[in-house]
């Protein structure tokens, strides 16, 4: 709305007899539509006049303003999410010396800006939630309307490549500025339809990590050589070279499978870190070496030990599942049993953190997505193909992922100060 608008804006109403010819949703198309463009305008108006304003002390001899107004730029059109907004910006013209001359950019219309930023991620959201190359026509005219300038399928070509330059750049940037306190790792496991039998399929690293001030983060995904411990002391490596750690050393815990190659690259790359492994990945493993009639009360039993308030109190439901069951089921019994104080480390931080750190459910929740798509197109074509599907998507879940409760307490697990039973020990 404008600086001197009085009344609230209201969207505009079609010319009374053009309801009755055309369809009701074309009618709240065009009205929102029309709506959008004035309220657009309106902004970009309010823009021009706050910069104008902010440099209304800078005049001539004269008196008169050396930062003015100056006519309109060419009209263009804005695709959006309800069709195409045509859209006139206005000139700003700055007369002071070209050493002092500043160049007006609006933030909210930027120069050769041709679609909003959601119909940019429009394309890969299709592509990457399943649409197939040959139904974006279809789908994107059902979404868009028919008119529909610069989008089709053949984009999706160009975006495949696009998107692999920015995953090389993401793989490469600088990470000296980065300090992470909690580490979550996983490997997932992808079918690839178009590569031989002995590279159909595929296994995914992935690494997250929580910053001090509780934001969740993506730290790195490669393509691995299945979950071995050189895949992971590469990919560990690679992240050291790039500067991981030079801020605050080590994370203080890592949050993984028990299976994975990653603890035996952890304990050489970040000596310091303690390991915590991820209940629901360990329940699992357990629950596959016993029948599945005693699954409800060994699920049961099991989640009374994670769940326990107190490290004693955690120890002696794990006694007790061990004394029930290891008589008649000793591998499912040893599975447990040989994580048994990795499975507890997490006593020794913020009870508000056990939430997150029990388990790898980051990653995992995230990766229900990915697996929805490669499930719908039948696994992904190729390896590249399916490494880009999984940068993106996961880029896309992270602007989602939720801050770590008690965050304020972070500070204090960087600072090495002593939790016991989630509580804070107070130095004597």
């Amino acid at each position: 709305m404008s600086q001197n608008s009085t009344q609230p804006y209201a969207l505009p109403v079609p010319p009374v007899g053009t309801v009755g010819t055309a369809s009701s949703g074309d009618v709240l198309t065009e009205i929102l539509r029309n709506g959008a463009q004035k309220l657009l305008a309106d902004a970009i108006q309010d823009e021009v006049a706050m910069y104008l304003a902010e440099r209304g002390e800078l005049v001539d001899a004269k008196g008169h303003q050396l930062v003015v107004r100056n006519g309109h730029l060419p009209e263009r059109r804005v695709m959006t999410g309800i069709g195409a907004v045509p859209v006139t910006q206005p000139r700003v013209r700055d007369r002071r010396s070209p050493a002092e001359r500043e160049k007006f950019t609006s933030a909210i219309l930027p120069p050769y800006l041709r679609r909003a930023k959601s119909v940019e991620e429009l394309l890969p959201w299709l592509y990457l939630k399943g649409i197939s190359t040959g139904d974006f026509g279809e789908a994107l005219q059902a979404l868009l309307g028919t008119d529909v300038p610069g989008l089709s399928a053949t984009t999706i070509t160009r975006l495949k490549g696009i998107w692999e330059q920015e995953y090389k750049d993401w793989s490469k940037r600088s990470l000296a500025d980065k300090q992470y306190v909690y580490v979550w790792a996983d490997a997932i496991h992808f079918n690839i339809r178009l590569e031989d039998e002995a590279n159909s399929r595929q296994c995914i690293l992935v690494m997250m990590g929580a910053t001090p001030s509780g934001k969740k983060e993506l730290i790195a995904i490669t393509d691995g050589y299945g979950e071995s411990y050189q895949s992971w002391k590469e990919l560990m490596l690679d992240c050291r070279s790039r500067g991981l750690g030079q801020l605050g050393g080590d994370p203080r815990l890592a949050i993984g499978d028990g299976g994975l190659g990653f603890w035996a690259a952890m304990r050489e790359v970040w000596s310091s870190t303690l390991e915590q492994r991820c209940w629901v990945h360990k329940t699992g493993n357990i629950l596959n070496k016993m029948p599945k009639s005693v699954h409800s009360k060994a699920k049961s039993m099991l989640h009374d030990i994670w769940m326990a308030e107190t490290r004693v109190a955690a120890d002696k439901a794990f006694d007790l599942f061990v004394e029930t069951f290891g008589a008649k089921y000793p591998k499912a019994v040893d599975c447990l049993k040989k994580d048994r104080d990795q499975l507890l480390t997490f006593y020794q931080f913020p009870a508000d953190h056990w939430l997150h750190i029990r388990t790898t459910n980051p990653i995992e929740s995230t990766f229900a997505t990915v697996r929805l798509r490669t499930a719908k197109t039948k696994g992904s074509g190729s390896r590249t193909a399916c490494l880009m599907m999984v940068f993106k998507l996961t880029q896309s879940a992270e602007k989602n992922w939720r801050a770590l409760n008690g965050s304020e307490s972070i500070p204090d697990v960087i600072a090495g100060v002593r939790f016991v039973d989630g509580e804070k020990q107070e130095a004597a």
